[in-house]
């Protein structure tokens, strides 16, 4: 359902960016299960460039009872910008959940102008994609904009709507990136550090995904894909419990 919308991404990241291939750690870009109905194969890809530190994405394709495609663009530490973050589920083809936004690293007035209110036009232009669901795992005041793509929606809406929604949303972070001033000062640079790493860890223990990564692929593996790949600036909680 979702290869459209890799595919898309792919053909945007090599025309506006010299990409690099970033290493993902062994045995975690593809792994294939055979539990349940319909195997599931799960394959990821993470690349680089000088304008974004960590482009990664990641397909799972359980046949008809699921197929999921998520994405988080981080951008190099000289850059303030929020991260591009993406998730589209469906189970069976009947529950599409789909989520798009600008993920706020800070929260100040000025952050906000400048990079979450050029979204409006575009957010104002898919009202039936922004039904403020109620978010169960999250706090939708943290690392989320006002101008989110929240919805739950049937396959056509997926293959026009939303498609088109993701090619918008994905031009304007070109945008704005191409716009944005890189930072130079050291506390400035470090002030971004920090709000990724504090993202990744955010994530990180609240991502109701790895229930999901378990069932298909195993405890183990999850909590190293979940770790090391996903959200590897993140600490697991009996680590930190232990620190």
């Amino acid at each position: 359902m979702y290869q459209p919308f890799r595919d898309y991404l792919e053909q945007s990241l090599s025309q506006n960016f010299e990409l690099q291939a970033r290493p993902i750690p062994a045995g975690l870009a593809t792994r294939v299960s055979e539990r349940g109905r319909y195997p599931a194969t799960i394959r990821s890809w993470c690349y680089q460039c000088p304008q974004l530190r960590k482009i990664r994405y990641t397909y799972i394709d359980a046949g008809e009872s699921a197929q999921i495609f998520n994405s988080v663009i981080y951008p190099n530490h000289q850059y303030d910008l929020p991260l591009l973050g993406i998730d589209f589920l469906s189970f069976g083809k009947v529950k599409n959940l789909i989520v798009m936004d600008f993920q706020p690293l800070f929260q100040d007035e000025a952050y906000q102008a400048r990079y979450i209110q050029p979204l409006q036009t575009l957010h104002d232009r898919y009202p039936d994609l922004a039904q403020n669901l109620e978010m169960k795992f999250y706090d939708a005041n943290q690392y989320f904009s006002k101008y989110l793509l929240f919805a739950k929606t049937d396959a056509e809406t997926v293959s026009t709507r939303v498609f088109a929604a993701f090619q918008e949303y994905l031009n304007l972070y070109w945008q704005l990136l191409d716009q944005a001033e890189p930072l130079s000062a050291p506390d400035a640079m470090a002030r971004i550090v920090q709000a990724q790493k504090d993202y990744d860890q955010y994530s990180a223990d609240r991502d109701p995904a790895s229930g999901l990564f378990s069932s298909y692929f195993g405890h183990e593996w999850a909590e190293r894909f979940l770790y090391e790949f996903l959200f590897e600036d993140a600490v697991p909680l009996a680590v930190a419990a232990s620190r």
